[in-house]
């Protein structure tokens, strides 16, 4: 690895202050046991000046100010009792940023070892109790060389063991007796600083400096590769770093896809805790129950399943604050008229925030609309006016990055009776399966065999004097039993679960560039032109979506998917996604390519696969569909412009206005408008140009003069498509 013009092939940890946040347990801890042994405390100074110094050194220092007399090495020792006993019910303190930083590194082929002042059985347990031990190499302990620090033969031997030149070892410390012994061992020195600032002249002799482990890391993300897109049945990263990630909005695309490009983060490690706010009680009940879901991929039979997830109530403002404030990322997936309403408890988050902490956020805006982040953030910044002054608005919102998105799947929810009965059945069978095995639960609570048998101390002598093979036999027996039925239930346990969305299986957000955290995520792209690849997604799919549905009905299919397997439709959809929508914005942007046959492929495979998708769903709502500069007539409008031919367009606006006009969905109200004008004069010149009222406003139809030939090519495909679809004489008579 090359770090700052220099090679890498190893890294060496110091543990206490550097990789652990204890030098202030251990301060806390020497104290306590030199006023339980001396009748003393040790003085702050006294602690400060030991820091990075070997047991051996510090009891020097020690008694040169309370004389030989002072029991340090007692002290110490009970000083460690008393923090193992802390750590054993507390843990151990990590620094944030350590998990990834040691992933990153062993990933990318650097040799780790620890190199402490520490003794080795408080080193293995912390590192063990950590559970980093498998991260390291070697290790090795204050106990273990005749020179602490400042002497760099802790390091030095840590580099031989490895078998490493120093000079290619990067050492972190966080003293200044360690910066000096790493710097006099011809390593590269990385100060990463803890309670105590070195010297100016010492703290020069380091390679790099840090203010923490989260600062290294910003630098260490840079030489390390970004993982690529993850397969879709590839494990989560195994390890969890320190950040939570909100969901503000854990809708289909929310729950069903946000969780799963957060769950894979950069492919090293990832969050702690994904927090989904939702006013559905029935999810939150259930997700906070279980602590995981599953996201069904219908088209290859296979479950997701998303854990460490928790769910709060969109309407619990102090819960919805702490989100803002805690995560370092929020996915806002909200319907666009929920905005306005939500941006008022965005902007008191963002103000909790800023007041707390002042660190910079980024929200992901998924919002099927161009310039959806803007929207967003001047919704929010009107919301923030009614809080707190103009200039304090100001610096809020320029702490928040707005992310805009293009999102390439598609979720659907599972329906809540089908999600009750599958929690019913699922609970029941495990019910049983526990019942069945005749698991003794109560059992796991009681004291052993061995703990019963002994009442008193006459028992407990007597016991001690009893065959030790047949006592320890019985123990292990015992415990055995225990953890035997812990096994059975928890296999148990871990097979209850629920399903909660269907989704399809592409993967990569397309996100725009200015963010940091989102250059790390493997399963966002960033890029410069968001807003023209949300109007080709746009082009793409939302007209040819509406299109299929609307010729599938016409052949008498219910679903998306039904209407795809009839050849007719195939091949209409190809034909305007390859042959017209295609050419048209490729001689626009030519650089659009890879993106635009990804996405064509990915589009006819998945609606292919939609079953459950209803043609009266996909179709609804035809006069806005068929607006000018809309959907599809702004693609006809967009193909004219670069000289390509669109017919089969054109046929699907014709189908789109038959299908209103037979009222296939007669609860559409827009069908509804559609086909009272048609009625009038049984004209479709008139429908095209409605500019009657739409929603308060003039509706944006045809001009009859300027858009004379593409209303003749309109109508001309819809009198053969009537000729077409057996039963239009009769349902448009």
């Amino acid at each position: 690895m090359i770090f700052q013009t220099k090679t890498v092939n190893a890294a060496i940890f110091d543990m206490d202050g550097t990789m652990f946040d204890t030098e202030r347990l251990r301060m806390k801890m020497l104290k306590q046991a030199s006023e339980m042994l001396y009748g003393k405390s040790m003085e702050d100074e006294l602690l400060m000046d030991s820091l990075g110094l070997s047991a051996q050194s510090s009891e020097e220092l020690a008694k040169k100010q309370y004389g030989d007399n002072y029991p340090y090495k007692e002290i110490r020792k009970k000083a460690d009792e008393l923090e193992l006993e802390y750590v054993r019910i507390n843990g151990v303190p990590v620094k944030k940023g350590l998990i990834d930083v040691l992933e990153r590194l062993k990933k990318n082929g650097i040799l780790l070892a620890v190199a402490t002042s520490s003794k080795r059985s408080i080193t293995e347990e912390y590192l063990m109790r950590s559970y980093i031990m498998n991260y390291f190499d070697i290790v090795v302990c204050g106990d273990e060389v005749k020179n602490g620090k400042p002497n760099p033969e802790i390091f030095l031997k840590a580099a031989g063991e490895l078998n490493c030149e120093p000079s290619n070892c990067l050492i972190f410390e966080d003293s200044q007796n360690g910066l000096l012994a790493a710097a006099d061992s011809g390593a590269m020195p990385i100060f990463v600083k803890d309670m105590k600032e070195p010297k100016q002249e010492i703290k020069d002799r380091a390679f790099k400096s840090y203010d923490s482990m989260l600062d290294f890391l910003n630098d260490l993300i840079k030489v390390t590769d970004k993982m690529p897109k993850p397969r879709l049945n590839e494990h989560f990263p195994r390890r969890f770093n320190h950040m939570k990630v909100g969901i503000h909005g854990f809708g289909a695309i929310g729950g069903g896809y946000l969780t799963q490009i957060f769950s894979h983060w950069d492919g090293y490690t990832r969050p702690a805790e994904i927090v989904g706010a939702t006013r559905n009680s029935t999810l939150r009940e259930l997700v906070n129950a279980f602590g995981k879901f599953n996201v069904h991929y219908e088209n290859l039979a296979f479950d997701q399943t998303i854990t460490n997830m928790r769910l709060i109530d969109t309407l619990d403002e102090a819960e919805m604050k702490k989100m803002y404030v805690e995560s370092e990322i929020i996915g806002l997936s909200l319907p666009e008229a929920a905005i306005k309403q939500e941006s008022v408890i965005i902007a008191k988050g963002l103000i909790e925030r800023y007041r707390n902490n002042g660190k910079a956020i980024t929200i992901l805006v998924i919002l099927n609309k161009i310039n959806g982040g803007l929207y967003v953030k001047r919704n929010v910044e009107n919301a923030l006016k009614n809080f707190v002054t103009k200039e304090e608005a100001k610096r809020i919102i320029s702490k928040a990055f707005f992310a805009e998105t293009v999102v390439n799947r598609m979720v659907s929810k599972i329906h809540k009776k089908a999600l009750l009965k599958q929690v019913g059945m699922n609970f029941r069978t495990v019910e049983g399966n526990i019942a069945k095995k005749e698991l003794d639960i109560g059992s796991l609570f009681e004291s052993s065999s061995e703990e019963k048998s002994i009442k008193d101390k006459k028992d407990k002598q007597n016991a001690k004097e009893n065959n030790d093979g047949n006592k320890d036999a019985a123990l292990v027996k015992d415990i055995s039993k225990k953890l035997y039925n812990v096994s059975e239930i928890t296999q148990e346990l871990s097979r209850l679960n629920i399903t909660l969305f269907n989704s399809e299986p592409d993967m990569l957000l397309y996100a725009s560039k200015g963010s940091p955290i989102l250059e790390r995520i493997r399963q966002i792209k960033t890029v410069d032109n968001i807003s023209e690849m949300q109007d080709v997604k746009n082009k793409l799919s939302n007209g040819t979506h509406a299109i299929i549905a609307w010729y599938s009905s016409l052949l008498g299919y219910k679903t998306i998917g039904q209407g795809m397997g009839d050849e007719r439709v195939i091949s209409l959809v190809k034909t305007v996604m390859k042959k017209e929508i295609k050419p048209a914005i490729l001689k626009h942007d030519v650089e659009l390519t890879e993106y635009v046959d990804n996405f064509i492929t990915n589009f006819i495979k998945r609606c292919r696969y939609s079953f459950k998708d209803p043609c009266i769903r996909v179709g609804r709502d035809p006069l806005r569909k068929l607006k000018r500069g809309e959907r599809i007539l702004g693609t006809i409008d967009l193909a004219q412009k670069n000289d390509v031919p669109t017919p089969m367009l054109e046929f699907g606006a014709a189908a789109g206005l038959l299908y209103a006009i037979s009222l296939i969905n007669p609860n559409d109200k827009e069908c509804q408008i559609i086909k009272e004008l048609y009625d009038k004069e049984e004209s479709i010149r008139d429908v095209l140009t409605y500019d009657g009222n739409y929603n308060g406003k003039p509706y944006p139809g045809l001009n009859e003069k300027k858009d004379a030939d593409l209303i003749e090519r309109i109508e001309k495909q819809f009198n053969e498509l009537c000729g077409i679809i057996s039963r239009c004489d009769l349902l448009i008579s």
